[in-house]
């Protein structure tokens, strides 16, 4: 063990062998890095090799195999000692495999020496879950949530020393009723296996856990709610997977397991819904009206068709054309730094959400929740609209790599609000085009979007019903065009989509609760095509 000047944390340095030539390897602490390099003279091609600790998932003793010991180098010594690491392999397009590396010595002290430094280094990664509540969805999207879960996510759990409880959900809301029932506070996280609804159905069993142990009113959409502190890890194997993609790069079990195994965080905004200060639903990717409330309910009738539903169903709700007259009231989100048609996405360490979350804070604090409500003004639009979507992060998917706003950030306390008006079906079809490619979706006369931090819809339905003004002609016309979709008049109210769940109430309320809950996910790491992510820099800039 080498001391190093200056008070610095002790290095590890041996000449350990590595197939069948000696290395210099060592375990770095200040520097948080196990390396290993060939010392002899460099070639074309040699590389030195490093592994963050942080990403490093166990080590363990290892047997050579025979093949090794029968070597003409090993014949020359007695029985080899040798121990494994293994650690996390970063592939294309963020990801994440485990890859391993075996190192041997003469000196059985030294090789167990080696085995103690990177256990105890382990052991001080404290954000490591040691103890996981699985949920599994065995029907969702393929229905191999549960072959997923056992061939390649339970090996890794093993491998790194995390003991599980697991339960096979066997109806709608088991995970959610279940989290009221348990002790949550034995374990480090939650993790479920399944589409976005499975993740919908824990996180709304969790925060519903939370505020009911904290004694905090729901149905108040005023009340400030408690955040989360238990991580939940989504392991994806549904139909939709929009949340893992947006938040990790990609959708693979293997990818969102070693997440989850090193202790990965990502604070997440969580916008709740209200009705006449009900509480309906919380939502943390997409809150749809128009469009994408249609497709969600005609493919809800179309479940036997399994994923292909979501393509045939958006086709008949293009072809329809449907437009809903209403009005929105929002609080623009004057705390946030950057807007939605910059061209600065979300990464890992955002510096964006950092600040944003220290500057909501420090308002509400100085000000109240209540008082900075009543002081900030709401505007207000009125109009015909083909779709509006409230989104608290990209959306982003392998069709639509960019997502619904690629702009929009995971934990800076907003969502971004697209309003698009009424207009042709070849204009439509533009915008919806643009999602698939480079090109700016928001670069339209009938697209508006606004960073909100609360907002208000109101059917004009509703809005006649409260004035007791609604002519009953009207009201049998709309009956026949409800009966009757493919005629191309408005229909008086559509279907909000919650995160792929429809809701029954057209009129809702929408709150963000900033950083609300938190993933076992770092956000979406940089690569060297990412062009728009914020640096500390460039923040200051735009200031």
């Amino acid at each position: 063990m080498e001391q190093l000047p200056g008070g610095r944390r002790p290095r590890l340095v041996s000449s350990l062998g590595l197939e069948q030539r000696a290395w210099e390897v060592t375990l770095d602490e200040e520097r948080g890095r196990l390396a290993w390099r060939d010392p002899r003279p460099p070639r074309r091609g040699d590389e030195n090799c490093f592994v963050p600790t942080s990403e490093i998932i166990a080590v363990e003793e290892t047997e050579l195999n025979k093949k090794q010991r029968n070597s003409g180098k090993w014949q020359k010594m007695g029985k080899p000692h040798a121990f494994t690491v293994y650690y996390v392999k970063k592939a294309r397009n963020h990801r994440w495999r485990c890859s391993d590396v075996t190192f041997w010595c003469a000196d059985e002290h030294l090789c167990n020496q080696w085995i103690q430094a990177l256990k105890e280094l382990l052991e001080m990664q404290k954000s490591r879950p040691k103890q996981l509540l699985v949920y599994i969805n065995p029907y969702g999207g393929k229905r191999q949530g549960k072959r997923i879960y056992e061939q390649k996510v339970a090996p890794l759990f093993s491998l790194a020393s995390i003991s599980t409880d697991v339960v096979i959900t066997e109806h709608a809301n088991h995970a959610k009723d279940n989290l009221f029932e348990v002790n949550i506070n034995k374990y480090d996280g939650v993790v479920c296996v399944g589409g976005d609804g499975m993740f919908s159905e824990v996180m709304h069993g969790l925060i519903g856990r939370i505020q009911k142990d904290s004694g905090i009113d729901q149905n108040n959409p005023k009340a400030p709610l408690v955040q989360c502190n238990i991580r939940i890890g989504i392991i994806p194997a549904g139909s939709t997977d929009c949340i893992c993609y947006s938040t990790i790069g990609i959708s693979d079990p293997v990818t969102s397991a070693l997440h989850i195994i090193v202790g990965d965080c990502q604070p997440l905004d969580v916008c709740s819904v209200h009705h006449n200060n009900t509480f309906l639903k919380y939502c943390v990717s997409l809150l749809g009206y128009g469009f994408y409330g249609d497709i969600l309910k005609d493919s809800e009738k179309k479940r036997w068709m399994g994923p292909m539903r979501y393509d045939y169903s958006g086709f008949k709700t293009f072809l329809t054309h449907h437009y809903y007259e209403g009005t929105i009231s929002f609080q623009p989100a004057k705390h946030t730094l950057g807007s939605p048609r910059d061209k600065y996405a979300c990464r890992t360490g955002c510096y964006i959400c950092k600040r944003s979350e220290q500057q909501l804070a420090q308002q509400q604090k100085q000000c109240g929740l209540k008082h900075e409500e009543e002081e900030e003004e709401w505007k207000v639009i009125k109009g015909k609209f083909l779709a509006i979507n409230a989104v608290n992060m990209s959306c982003a998917c392998p069709r639509s790599p960019k997502g619904l706003s690629p702009a929009a950030h995971l934990a800076d306390g907003s969502a971004d609000l697209i309003l698009v008006r009424k207009c042709s079906r070849f204009d439509f079809l533009r915008y919806l085009v643009r999602h698939t490619n480079q090109d700016d979706q928001f670069d339209f006369s009938f697209v508006d979007v606004h960073r909100v931090k609360n907002f208000q819809f109101t059917s004009k339905l509703s809005e006649d019903n409260e004035s007791n003004v609604t002519d009953m002609g009207k009201k049998r016309f709309g009956q026949f065009c409800r009966d009757h979709p493919a005629c191309c008049c408005n229909i008086a109210n559509s279907t909000w989509n919650c995160d792929g769940e429809t809701l029954e109430s057209s009129a809702i309320e929408v709150r963000v609760h900033c950083q609300l809950m938190k993933l076992f996910a770092r956000g979406i790491e940089e690569t060297c095509k990412d062009e728009g992510a914020y640096s500390q820099s460039s923040v200051e800039q735009l200031l």
